[in-house]
């Protein structure tokens, strides 16, 4: 097989790691940093891949490590969330487990480096101050408290961290460059005065890291080699250096950007996605339309389908907007390599074969996957009465329709063949049952005589089928783009975006179907168990993704 051409991270990687290179004989190391302030979406899932694909393409080790610096947002339920989906998708940090709040006392010492060498001081512009001063492209930026003497800076530093002050008053400044280009350069803020309860270290600390300022420091202390993020940070990465250059370290890490993942048909913020949980869009993190990978799991989507995906669209410095359809291919190929196939009709008509006996049912041996055949088969039953989509049949045909209308022969999948001879209606002109005779010499659906029969449908035995409930689940907003512009994406949510089906039938040997089971309905798509569902008693189906790609775009 050809080898894979390496992405512009896997070359750095290696020049880094060869003789000569910054990091020759030592072991590759990288970290995965998400913050605790929300569940991980599939936008998250490129970083974590590439973190954790990378540390495993060369051998190396991927720390995880919850960036918990902002006291105002943490929580440990998504600690746990984080935790839980990271190891579903298959990657591990084994005892390399770490919150960016356990160096919390480290990077206050090295605050205090910085400020005894003169490289920073206490600032005491106000936040509307600190703007008017901030400059332009051809003005500098300016602070009057730039030369204040160290043994000052670091007595108010010190006093700021044993609450002396109110928020606002102080911040520490880094003294790097007020005429950069870089507006990240001039002398940015390290630490600002929080009084705030943190959701680990309590209330012990008053004073708070930026996230500039933290997170080399962290890299670094966990001897990190490659510290890989999406591309928002790359006018940040000179600030990443300078604080590694200029602070006694044991390490000195490189920082890489890619660009981040954009998918069509949702949205990526957690700012938006915690709004439609908390005014009710959706039901919750999980929800199957979120593009949350709790939400996705629940919905059916696999992790090697996840996976596939992030390595089909690749890590690039540009950044693009992928089509959600290539997602559900990668799911779709993953299911049908793997998935059972059943029988389940969705919306029921009673269908009565008028010549078959009241008293007998037979047995069809069927495969479950054609595609995988170590899946074994199973035994569908058959009998007089019959459930089958109330959409395979229709009293007037339509042109070109190969369903069942009376006169015309159609297939019952893997059953017999069997001519409609009618239909029964209710007083109000709704049918009711539909007629047909069998044919007891295509056993199989085979014919004998050469005739060709053009359609073929699904069923299921009324006499020991299962009621269940199937959701189908289309694109959560009906614009391609709902953060674009002005537009509030909230008036992009599709109202259609779920159909509720109740009294389903399926196959009986689904019976005792388990979250996270998927299984093909045949001609209907990909059907997964819902985990809520099942904790209700009840037997749900999620749809996962349809046989083909059916979204209509505009």
């Amino acid at each position: 097989m050809e080898e894979r051409a390496k992405n512009f991270i896997e070359a750095f990687v290696s020049e880094d790691i060869a003789e000569g290179g910054r990091f020759e004989g030592m072991r590759v190391h990288t970290r995965f940093p998400p913050e605790p302030n929300g569940y991980l979406h599939i936008g998250h899932c490129k970083a974590l891949v590439i973190d954790f694909g990378i540390a495993e393409s060369f051998g190396g080790l991927c720390n995880l490590r919850m960036d918990d610096t902002n006291p105002a947002k943490e929580d440990t339920e998504y600690v746990d969330a984080i935790m839980e989906d990271i190891r579903w998708l298959g990657f591990d940090w084994e005892d390399r487990f770490y919150y960016g709040s356990d160096y919390f006392e480290k990077t206050y010492e090295l605050a205090q480096e910085l400020i005894m060498k003169g490289l920073a001081y206490v600032c005491e512009l106000s936040p509307e101050q600190f703007s008017e001063y901030r400059g332009d492209i051809g003005t500098p930026a300016k602070s009057p408290f730039r030369d204040r003497p160290a043994p000052e800076s670091l007595d108010l530093f010190r006093r700021m961290r044993a609450g002396e002050f109110p928020e606002g008053k102080y911040t520490l400044r880094a003294k790097i460059d007020l005429a950069s280009g870089n507006f990240n350069m001039r002398d940015p803020v390290l630490y600002r005065i929080r009084y705030i309860e943190h959701h680990r270290q309590g209330n012990k600390w008053c004073i708070y890291p930026m996230y500039d300022f933290a997170h080399p420091i962290q890299d670094a202390l966990e001897c990190i080699t490659h510290s890989l993020c999406s591309l928002e940070y790359e006018d940040h990465r000179p600030l990443y250096d300078w604080v590694v250059d200029n602070v006694t370290l044991p390490s000195k890490p490189r920082q890489i950007e890619f660009a981040r993942l954009g998918i069509n048909y949702t949205v990526m913020s957690k700012r938006k996605l915690r709004r439609l949980v908390e005014e009710g869009y959706v039901s919750g993190w999980d929800d199957p339309r979120m593009p949350t990978l709790c939400g996705l799991r629940r919905r059916g989507y696999t992790a090697a389908a996840i996976r596939d995906f992030c390595d089909r669209i690749g890590v690039t410095k540009v950044p693009n907007m992928v089509e959600y359809s290539l997602l559900e291919h990668c799911l779709r190929e993953d299911l049908n390599a793997h998935a059972p196939r059943v029988m389940a009709v969705q919306k029921p008509v009673l269908l009565t074969v008028t010549n078959y006996p009241e008293d007998k049912t037979e047995l069809f041996e069927v495969e479950n996957n054609p595609e995988d055949l170590s899946l074994g088969t199973r035994n569908v039953s058959f009998s007089k009465h019959l459930w089958i989509e109330r959409d395979d049949f229709m009293e007037v045909p339509e042109k070109k329709y190969q369903r069942l209308y009376p006169g015309n022969e159609v297939r019952l999948k893997g059953a017999y063949i069997v001519r409609c001879t009618g239909c029964v209606k209710n007083d109000a002109g709704e049918i009711t049952e539909v007629l047909c005779e069998y044919d007891p010499e295509t056993r199989g659906g085979n014919t004998p005589d050469g005739r060709k029969v053009r359609g073929t449908i699904h069923w299921v035995n009324k006499a020991d089928c299962v009621d269940a409930e199937i959701r189908i689940y289309g694109n959560l907003f009906s614009d391609p783009d709902p953060d674009a512009g002005d537009k509030d994406f909230i008036d992009c949510i599709n109202p259609d975006s779920l159909e509720i089906l109740e009294n389903c039938k399926v196959e009986k040997s689904l019976k005792d179907a388990k979250a996270p089971s998927s299984y093909q309905f045949l001609r209907l798509g990909y059907f997964t168990v819902d985990a809520q569902g099942s904790k209700q008693g009840k037997l749900v189906f999620n749809r996962a993704v349809a046989l083909k790609d059916g979204f209509k775009k505009p």
